[in-house]
């Protein structure tokens, strides 16, 4: 969709040398000065079955497999990316990099309604994803990394593989095919109690701003919390979540930790599973922050990533993570910045492209928390020697 970039430009937090104090808005093509449409005659089009002519605007179709009838359609514009070198010591260098946006004209399913977000960034492991296609221009490593901090700020860095010293695990095909983050849980505890129950399979996704269970997994797990919790229990009438506590309670501090546990001995722990309900029937309350879902596969969501420096390594096909405040970019391997070759546009773009990867629930602007409003400063940043690397979709 159109506002894509922008969109998460303002989400992220990042180098305060770089946006300070700046007014973003949705993207619109019409007030930047190098976008174009792309004509369906464009390699990058591939001759859509809808174009009437070679040069109509190349038209998108992408459907959410199997969820609501989720859709986004519309046309393939073409901009510039700009990135900007900044470090303490080197002069800061700058060059474009050519980018395709869907701009959507007609939504449908939860794009349309209740869970419409402003924009959607591509950063899945496919050849199309924004990182993928920075890879291949041969700009970056095909890795990038996100953090998210308590105050839903955080930053996404293009190019990072972490460090020696994380933690990681394989990611899984699905049907044969790396379509999507996918990695295996072995087994959990809740606190000091580890269950029985066998492993399961999970979605990694930053776009799902809350973690998803099979119903058996989620079943035995909540069953477990609260048998931890020494703190009056109530379920929200509203029926999104069943288990919630009095934040006046004195055992606030004693929630028990979730610890995911994956192969090799790799350990994944959420210190404190829960958030915040301002208020309900005259409480202030906290709830787990856990869904159930029928689908065999789950889905580990945002709340579960905060604190976390999480890498999704493309290339090697792993996940990496580590402990962070989500500051301190020495967390982050170097990598090597290069401007693409005769400024080239990358390979051909499928115009409708269907994904047949599990569900992931879509969750409403309103529930998943954005930025907060004290936050002015955003960049998209990415490390390499010396250097913090800035994207920026700049409109002129």
């Amino acid at each position: 969709m159109c506002s894509s970039i922008c969109q998460l430009l303002q989400y992220f937090s990042g180098a305060p040398v770089i946006m300070q104090d700046r007014d973003l808005s949705e993207y619109s093509p019409s007030l930047s000065s190098t976008s174009r449409h792309l004509p369906c005659d464009h390699q990058l089009c591939g001759w859509s079955s809808n174009c009437k002519s070679p040069k109509d605007p190349c038209p998108y179709i992408v459907n959410y497999y199997d969820f609501e009838n989720t859709s986004s359609a519309g046309f393939l514009v073409e901009d510039k990316l700009h990135l900007a070198s900044v470090g303490d010591h080197t002069a800061r260098k700058m060059f474009q990099a050519p980018v395709v946006l869907g701009c959507g004209r007609k939504q449908s399913g939860s794009y349309f309604d209740g869970a419409a977000p402003d924009g959607v960034m591509g950063l899945g492991p496919g050849d199309i994803s924004v990182p993928s296609l920075l890879a291949k221009a041969g700009l970056i490593q095909n890795c990038f990394s996100l953090c998210f901090e308590e105050n839903d700020s955080g930053r996404i860095l293009f190019g990072d593989r972490g460090h020696a010293s994380q933690q990681s695990t394989p990611f899984l095909p699905i049907q044969g095919s790396y379509v999507a983050y996918c990695v295996g849980v072995e087994s959990y505890c809740v606190g000091n109690s580890c269950l029985k129950r066998s492993g399961f399979k999970a979605l990694v996704d930053s776009g799902s701003s809350f973690t998803y269970l099979p119903s058996e997994v989620y079943n035995e797990l909540v069953s477990e919390f609260d048998k931890q919790m020494n703190a009056q229990r109530f379920s929200l009438q509203e029926g999104l979540w069943d288990y919630c506590y009095n934040a006046s309670s004195q055992e606030l501090h004693n929630i028990p930790a979730i610890q995911l546990k994956f192969p090799r001995n790799q350990d994944f722990v959420v210190h404190n599973p829960t958030f915040f309900v301002s208020h309900h029937q005259g409480f202030t309350m906290y709830c787990l922050s856990l869904q159930p879902t029928d689908d065999s596969y789950g889905i580990i969501g945002q709340n579960f990533m905060t604190g976390y420096h999480m890498v999704f390594d493309i290339e090697n096909l792993k996940l990496g993570w580590s402990n962070s405040s989500c500051q301190d970019t020495s967390d982050s391997a170097d990598v090597h910045l290069a401007p693409p070759p005769n400024d080239k546009s990358p390979n051909p773009l499928p115009t409708n492209e269907q994904q047949s990867i599990p569900r992931t629930p879509a969750v409403a602007p309103a529930i998943a928390g954005r930025t907060s409003s004290e936050s002015s400063t955003a960049s998209l940043l990415i490390p390499f020697p010396h250097l913090m690397i800035s994207l920026l979709l700049l409109l002129r």
